[in-house]
Order: structure tokens, then sequence, then C-alpha cells
């Protein structure tokens, strides 16, 4: 049988100057040469980073509610405790506690769950670290995806600096560093969209079974890539025809070349998928109907509910149910370091150049298929829920930072802007170790939080902070309030906390006050539902001092007026 010609020939690099120099005579060969060796090490470097947050941070709020969906889908194989999110990612991060012993405690929601066993065990924290450690090879599988991706259409140099790129991002290491879902979604959508690329050269059934394998991966990871994978693909598509411009006959033989090995991957996917499920068969009784994984379609439903009913966010000092269109354009442009934005630009500038090329169009169509979706829903609360974008940003970096060392000897300045952008990039990160979560670049002012909050500032990750540094200041009990109500026992028992008295927004209080920004920002604490317009007795008053990111304030007894 003869070689199925592929849709477009990618070229083995990205083009080279006229009169070869700096680059293509010494560091190209050098990099390539030790590409693989030298992504590995930076991979594991990434890795360690990681790994050193684990102590240093509280559990987060969405934690504990992943840990026990994956413990009940191991321990009881079944499914309900929480739907909105596929297993996948969270049988990793349940894996090792389960392991070690930890069995589910039996309570009533995925919340009190979670934290029921937290406190059951006899080292919550080692639990915790336990648990993101789970998370710690989809990290690992989205470095070697976009090694992978880069060098298949630009070399393997540009594929060294796009996984170097990746692994000094901020926000990736904040939330590959913490047991929940968003990392497990970017390598599986990264490695689905890969893999459809090598599908589409070459259709063999093989390449369709392995096709729909990482598709059904990708969906068990979140249940966004069910939109975020058909719109960059779709992007992918549109691109293909402005930059190839088949014609129609022969858009109908690629078509017809590829559906047995498309029929294929779809049995492979649904197979996957379902066995994911135990092949469960069940009905959705508010759909009033019986389908097969019925948890995961009743999980689908209970996310447009979700959707359609909005969740309070937070941007430029608004707040809102439903959102803004332009909350992850804005958001990405505080949280991307300030070195990548430069980076980003000239990689851009170059695909542009060389926009009749589809390789290089294809990490666009990426960013685009998932950040377009992502700005037209109404839940609005993290850089996290577009993860994913990261794998293409890294991808453009590492094609600006080679095509400014290709301009280095007509241009000196073009090679110290390139040294000097990724040593920026390099340090941006680490000297805000190991506190990635808050990270926001050089351009936004302080206090950032005023910006964006959420998972992107204050997510519970510092009240063993709060708790180290109420101690020294003998403090007894502290007025508080985080994101889930009546969790006080929690915070006292895991994280070391004194005597815990809810925060109440229209009565003040003495003492020490621990302000959460999240929780002031998007809802006051519930002042915002009960008495829209009305400011909180604390807005005004000093900030003793921030704790990470929580705000202390101290109000000495006898200062307030009495209740009249």
């Amino acid at each position: 049988m003869s070689r199925k010609k592929p849709i477009a020939t990618p070229p083995p690099a990205i083009p080279s100057a006229a009169s070869p120099g700096l680059w293509e005579n010494r560091l190209e060969p050098w990099l390539c040469r030790y590409s693989l060796l030298l992504a590995l090490l930076f991979t594991l470097l990434g890795a360690a980073r990681i790994v050193s947050t684990y102590d240093a941070l509280s559990v987060t709020s969405d934690e504990p509610g992943h840990f026990v969906s994956g413990l009940q889908y191991l321990t009881q194989h079944r499914y309900d405790l929480d739907r909105q999110h596929p297993p996948l990612t969270r049988i990793p991060i349940a894996l090792l506690p389960y392991l070690s012993g930890t069995r589910p405690q039996g309570k009533p929601n995925f919340q009190t769950e979670g934290q029921a066993v937290l406190l059951s065990e006899s080292h919550p924290q080692l639990t915790v670290w336990r648990m993101r450690l789970g998370n710690l090879p989809f990290f690992l599988l989205g470095c070697g995806v976009l090694f992978v991706w880069t060098r298949r259409y630009f070399g393997a140099a540009c594929a060294l600096l796009a996984v170097v790129c990746f692994t000094l991002i901020p926000t990736v290491l904040a939330h590959a560093g913490l047991a929940t879902t968003d990392m497990g979604l970017a390598s599986c959508l990264g490695l689905v969209f890969l893999v459809m690329l090598a599908w589409v050269e070459e259709p063999s059934l093989g390449r369709g079974a392995i096709f729909g394998l990482c598709g059904a991966l990708a969906v068990l990871a979140k249940f966004t890539a069910l939109i975020f994978f058909p719109a960059a693909a779709g992007m992918a598509f549109l691109f293909y025809l402005v930059s190839v411009r088949p014609g129609v006959a022969h858009l109908k033989r690629l078509t017809a070349e590829r559906l047995p090995s498309l029929a294929v991957a779809a049995c492979v996917c649904v197979f996957v998928w379902w066995g994911a499920y135990f092949f469960s068969f069940g009905k959705i009784d508010s759909w009033n109907v019986s389908l097969p994984a019925w948890q995961f379609f009743d999980g689908i439903r209970v996310l447009m509910l979700h959707n359609h009913d909005g969740h309070m966010s937070y941007l430029l000092g608004q707040a809102s149910r439903f959102g803004w269109w332009y909350y992850f354009p804005v958001g990405l442009a505080a949280k991307t370091p300030l070195a990548m934005l430069v980076l980003l630009g000239v990689g851009l500038a170059a695909c542009w150049n060389n926009r009749r090329r589809l390789p290089y169009l294809l990490p666009v169509a990426f960013i685009l298929g998932i950040l377009l979706p992502a700005m037209a829903g109404n839940i609005n609360i993290g850089m996290r829920h577009v993860l994913p974008v990261f794998l293409g940003f890294a991808m453009l970096s590492a094609l600006g930072l080679v095509q400014l060392l290709r301009m280095a000897d007509a241009r000196r300045w073009s090679g110290a802007l390139a040294a000097l952008l990724l040593v920026w990039l390099a340090a941006t990160g680490a000297i805000h170790h190991p506190d990635y979560i808050p990270y926001f670049n050089e351009l936004v002012p302080y206090p950032q939080d005023r910006v964006i909050c959420d998972s992107d500032f204050d997510w519970g990750q510092d009240t063993m902070r709060l708790a180290r540094r109420l101690r020294q200041l003998g403090a007894k009990e502290v007025h508080y309030g985080q994101l889930y109500d009546d969790d006080e026992a929690f915070l006292e028992a895991y994280a070391g906390l004194p005597h815990v008295i809810p925060i109440e927004p229209r009565e003040p209080a003495e003492g020490w006050i621990a302000i959460c920004p999240t929780m002031d920002h998007v809802a006051q604490y519930g002042l915002e539902d009960q008495y829209p317009g009305i400011r909180t007795w604390y807005s005004d008053l000093h900030v003793q001092e921030r704790i990470g990111t929580i705000d202390l304030i101290y109000v000495a007894p006898g200062t307030l007026k009495p209740k009249q």
C-alpha cells in the first residue's frame, strides 16, 4: 500500500538567514546536540521548584474536593460525590494517599468530606504533599508534549527553548503544584492536538487509535476540553484553508482518506471514556433519560447550569456574577511575565512573516481555540481555566528567541536583547518563589489584588502563614473568613489558627481581623448580596501588615463605639 501524502510538509526548522551566522554555525548545532538532555534537565528543575512549594502553602479551597472525589473512585468504585469534573486528573491526586491508607469518612458533600478526610490523618500536610505529587506527572507530560510538538515543526533547538520558557512561567508552576484539574487539562489538550496533527498528516489506523485514546484522556481531564479541542481544531483547519488554499476536490479526497481511521478514533475514544466510568448506565433525572456513563453527562449538565447561573468574580475593582468578555485577556496580560510578552510579540511577527507555512499558524490556532470560547463563558475565576494557552505562549516565545538570535549578526542589540529577556523571564519567577499563585508582572501596581483575585491571588494558600504570625503575636482568637462557610473548625485544626470567629460585614469587632481579598472583593462576606452599595465596617481601617495575601488588622479593645 502506498504511503499517504501528508496535508502539508512541515519545514525541518525555521528558515535560515541568507548568510549563516552565530545562531546557525554555533548556537543551534550545540543546542540541537544536547536538546533532549537539556530539556530533561530544565523539566526536572521545574519539577523541583514545584515540589518545594508543597510544604510552604496551605491546602487551597478546591483541593480537598478534588482529592476526595478521586478517593471515592479508588475505594468505592463510584463517582457521584462531585460530578462537575471528570475523574482522570483526580485519580492520581488520590492515589498516593490511598496507598498510604487514607479512606473516606462518609460526609454528605465533597467539601465537608475533604476537610474530614484531611483531619482524620495524623499528618494532614503530608497528605496534602502526597495529593499534590499526583499532579506532577501532568506537568512532565506538558513539557514532553511541548518539546515533541516544537521539534517536529521548528527543530530541536527551538524545542529546547520552548520547554525552558514553559518551565519558567509562574502561573504554570503555581497550578502544577496544586492538587487540581487544570494542569491535567493543559497537558492532555496539548497532547491530543499534537496527535491530531500527526494523524492528519498520516491517517493510518494505528494513529487513529492513538488519536482516539488521547481524545478520551483530554475529555476525562476536564469537560472544557469538549469545547476547547474542537475550537482549536477548527481554527487549525481555518488556517490550513488560508495558508494552503486546497481545492474542493482535494478536500473531498483528503476527507475520504481519513474517514476509516477517524471511525477507529471515535470507537477507541468512546470505549476508553465509558470504561473510565466503569461502563455504567443510568438515568439522569433532570433530563428524564438513561445514558451510558450517566455521571459524565450529569457532570456536563451541572457545568452548564454553573455557567448559566454564573459565578461571582472580580476584575479591576468591580464584582460581577456573569463576568466580562475581556476577563481572560486582561488577566493574561497581568499575569504573564513582561519578558514573555515581548517574546510573544516577536514570535507572532515571525509567524506572520511565515504565514504561508502552516506550522507557524498552529500555536496561534491552539491559543485562539482556548481563549475565544473562554471569553464567551460566564465563569471568570482564574487564569487556570485557560492554562493550556501557556503551551502556545511558550512555543511562540521560543520562536521569538530564535528570531532575535538569528538577527544578532546584523544587529548586535538583538542577541543581547534575547539574553536579557531570557534572564528576566527566569528571574521574575524565581524572586517570587514559592508564591507563584499571586504572581503579577511588573506593570501591575500594588496592591495587585485590585486587578484580579480568586485563584490568581488569594485561594486560601496562606492560612498556615497567618497562623504562625498570630502565634508570634500571642493572639487567642481571630475574626476570619475563607471561601467556604462553616469551616472554622477545619481552619483551627488544620492550619493551627487560634479560635476563629466568622467576620460579620456589618458588625464591628475588636482584636485581630484577617481579611481574605477574594471574599472581600467578590462579595464582601455576603454584604454585596444582602445590602448592595454598603461598605464593610473594616474598609477604612489601617492594615497592620499583609501575611502573604491576607490583610491583618488590629483593633484595640475599647476603641470601637458601643452599639446604639
